[in-house]
């Protein structure tokens, strides 16, 4: 039979607020044994660092100017929920369910319309529209279409409704299970004292002192919490929230004797920023959008006893369409017509997870927001934006992004050679209709309006 698969997808989990990636004052005992037996992908991106469009990416395997959803979906706005967002694609639950897979949703959905159960999935777990992200004396989920409501924190609701499905599950059949974390998005308030008064006293080292970042124009900076220090306590509380959610059903597969059948991802939507650069927020965390290593970059753990290389840490740059084919490859499940026809981006990394030595890997990561547009090689990364100069950074030299070298001569070569390989990518694999071009001379708030009619013209 092939294996379980169970997908932890947190929402605004940076890469650094983990002690696997070297922070030094969280504690996430469960997400640290599973980097420490597992494989820890150092170099893992989103193609997008906003919401919304980086869960399509996952679902679908597609960029953004291939799905065509480019920015945040407020769940709860009368525009959003007019649009299928995703009418037409193939997710990978379909994909998988097809495969024989028991599937299954506990959590944060955040492509639209989330009350009403997705094709695809057995078992639809859900915020209704809105997802709330810390303690409510009401919260209304989505359970197989029908509204309820539940008292807590969504942390806890959401890990008890993903140890429900496992409980109730057909223990002949595969499952995949995604579970969608969304406590470390803000408002970072009322996280469960508990776990808020072990950070009120955190330095908060591995976050830099710095100043605002040169390249947004002026004035676009999200203002800062009142107490930063507080928003931060509250914001790595989520993070331990979150590891103790993961324990409960690590505990419960443990107890199913499910463990060595299933293979653990865990993962986030995007970055974060909490002061980095002097931006609060991810992409769109300042005007023009950012493609800041901070909010790019995610954590990435799969793990799997005696399945995949543990204890090991790989280099390879990835991103969620990779994960996408990755977890179709690890079910058997073969892709639909549109993926044979070469038009999914992703490739999967399963002989990576086994120690393949990745010599073949590439060696470039490109994302996108919008009419912004990054590639990244080892060295250097590219910034092609629509309304303000380009960037090109020297990340081994200016590691924080400080320094613009797009106007030097001896380093036009590299933005040449950069920016041609981004271009040949967007050549093969943009949607005209979907593109992230279209509607990019709007302010922000506008965008997401133009990107709706594109979808139902």
């Amino acid at each position: 039979m092939p294996p379980n698969i169970v997908v932890f997808f947190s929402d605004d989990h940076a890469q650094w607020a983990l002690p696997s990636y070297g922070n030094r004052e969280i504690h996430a005992p469960n997400l640290t044994y599973l980097a420490q037996t597992g494989v820890l992908m150092q170099n893992a991106f989103t193609p997008c660092p906003v919401c919304s469009p980086a869960r399509a990416s996952f679902w679908t395997g597609l960029y953004p100017s291939q799905h065509g959803v480019h920015d945040h979906l407020a769940e709860d706005d009368a525009e959003v929920q007019a649009t299928d967002w995703l009418a037409g694609m193939t997710t990978l639950a379909q994909r998988l369910k097809a495969a024989g897979y028991t599937t299954a949703l506990a959590g944060k959905w955040h492509c639209g319309r989330g009350e009403i159960p997705k094709p695809g999935f057995d078992y639809w777990y859900s915020a209704w529209r809105k997802t709330p992200k810390y303690f409510s004396p009401v919260n209304k989920y989505s359970v197989q279409g029908r509204v309820v409501e539940r008292r807590g924190t969504d942390t806890r609701i959401t890990t008890d409704a993903a140890v429900d499905f496992l409980r109730a599950r057909d223990r002949d059949m595969p499952f995949f299970l995604f579970v969608g974390y969304a406590a470390t998005h803000n408002p970072w308030i009322n996280r469960p004292e508990r776990q808020v008064a072990q950070y009120r006293n955190a330095t908060f080292s591995d976050i830099p002192d710095e100043a605002s970042w040169p390249f947004a124009a002026a004035g676009t900076h999200p203002v800062a919490p009142a107490d930063p220090r507080e928003a931060r306590a509250q914001y790595y509380a989520s993070v331990s929230m979150i590891d103790d959610g993961v324990g409960r059903l690590l505990d419960e597969l443990d107890a199913q004797g499910a463990r060595e059948q299933t293979l653990i991802v865990y993962t986030s939507d995007h970055g974060l920023n909490l002061g980095h650069h002097g931006i609060w927020g991810k992409g769109n965390g300042s005007e023009p959008l950012n493609m800041l290593e901070e909010s790019i970059r995610v954590p990435l753990i799969v793990n799997q006893p005696g399945a995949v290389a543990g204890g090991t840490r790989r280099n390879e740059f990835v991103t969620h369409c990779d994960l996408h084919m990755t977890l179709l490859d690890a079910a058997g499940a073969a892709p639909d017509a549109y993926a044979k026809q070469s038009q999914l981006p992703g490739r999967s990394y399963k002989s990576i997870l086994l120690g393949d030595s990745g010599d073949d890997w590439r060696n470039t990561y490109i994302g996108e927001y919008g009419p912004t547009r990054v590639i990244r090689d080892r060295r250097y990364k590219l910034v092609l934006r629509r309304d303000q100069a380009d960037l090109l950074h020297d990340l081994v030299a200016d590691p924080r992004e400080t320094v613009n070298l797009i106007d030097e001569s001896d380093c036009r070569p590299v933005s040449e050679r950069l920016r041609a390989q981004l271009d040949a990518f967007f050549a093969r694999y943009e949607v005209a209709e979907h593109s992230g071009k279209r509607g990019n001379t709007l302010p922000i708030h506008n965008r997401r309006e133009a990107w709706r009619n594109a979808k139902q013209a």
